[in-house]
């Protein structure tokens, strides 16, 4: 029998968090969602505002939040190399005050509660795929280290409030994924180059192209982390998810220019430091405990979202 939760999502108007409400509401559950808006839009979750079931709150998690709840999913953070490193100290704050915010609102409630950390903790990995029991490979001060260690700390105090409190606790390493309501200017690959396609501007490669990276669909993102969170309160993770299927960056340009039929050159720029040459995840533990894997191929992905953006283009094409 479905019991309707009432379930809070911190960065509810990002990429997943929209699309992890929507799926929400559409199970029956009401949804509390809070955001910021430092790196998202409004616009990703206006469709949800006139359902009664779903309650927007613009709250910044650095700050204590007192709601009563049955679940928690704690989303809020800039995602992309271009909007964590504008303010750095930021986006430590909001990896680890958040985290210690939630997990205390969490124990006060005794509320399971899902922690979205990254495959970013394995940094620039020396093993290949990447498996949770592989500890990584991270810069603690360099440029991208405000988000890799500010999750790496995130973990960590979610596993300290586990064997100090005994709080239900699910902590989910997401790699790499796209879809519709991605934010166009976040510099990520599959944004970047949809963008630049469709525009017929040169596609901007940084490196040869040859490092890779894995490719998850929004809702093969979500349909894990719903099952994820209904697991036993054992099973715990961390738990990668994502795709395990591997590109080189030139070949996502190459499928983008594809299926856009753009114009666009391809250039090639310096590559940033400490950017990851490699990263794959190993989605086996997925597969064991959740009989999880990704369905939506990259093909039919991208089709979905290049669809997105020239929607967006259409509507402003500035």
């Amino acid at each position: 029998m479905h019991t309707r939760k009432r379930i809070l999502v911190t960065g509810a108007s990002g990429l997943i968090g929209s699309h992890l409400c929507e799926r929400l509401l559409a199970d029956g559950h009401e949804v509390a969602g809070v955001d910021n808006f430092f790196t998202s839009s409004r616009e990703n979750i206006e469709h949800l505002m006139d359902d009664r079931r779903f309650e927007l709150i613009r709250h910044d998690v650095t700050f204590p939040f007192y709601i009563e709840v049955d679940e928690i999913f704690n989303l809020a953070c800039p995602a992309s190399p271009v909007h964590y490193q504008r303010d750095m100290v930021q986006t430590i704050k909001t990896c680890v005050h958040g985290a210690i915010n939630m997990l205390g609102l969490a124990k006060r409630l005794r509320a399971r509660i899902f922690q979205s950390s990254t495959s970013e903790v394995y940094g620039d990995p020396e093993i290949h795929p990447q498996r949770e029991d592989y500890w990584g490979r991270v810069n603690p001060i360099g440029e991208r280290s405000c988000y890799d260690e500010g999750k790496r700390c995130a973990e960590a105090l979610f596993f300290a409030y586990r064997r100090q409190h005994n709080l239900p606790v699910k902590v989910g390493r997401i790699f790499n994924t796209y879809g519709p309501r991605m934010h166009e200017n976040d510099g990520r690959v599959v944004s970047n180059f949809i963008i630049q396609a469709l525009r017929n501007e040169p596609v901007t490669i940084f490196g040869d192209g040859s490092q890779t990276r894995s490719f998850c669909y929004i809702s093969d993102i979500i349909a894990c982390m719903l099952a994820f969170m209904a697991s036993p309160p054992d099973f715990t993770g961390p738990m990668n998810m994502g795709n395990p299927e591997e590109h080189t960056i030139k070949e996502i340009a190459d499928l983008i220019l594809d299926l856009t039929g753009s114009r666009s050159e391809l250039i090639f720029r310096p590559l940033p430091r400490d950017d990851p040459k490699q990263r794959r995840p190993d989605i086996s533990l997925a597969g064991e405990k959740l009989g999880w894997s990704p369905r939506v191929p990259l093909r039919e992905g991208l089709k979905k979202t290049i669809a997105y953006f020239e929607n967006r283009l259409r509507a402003c094409p500035c």
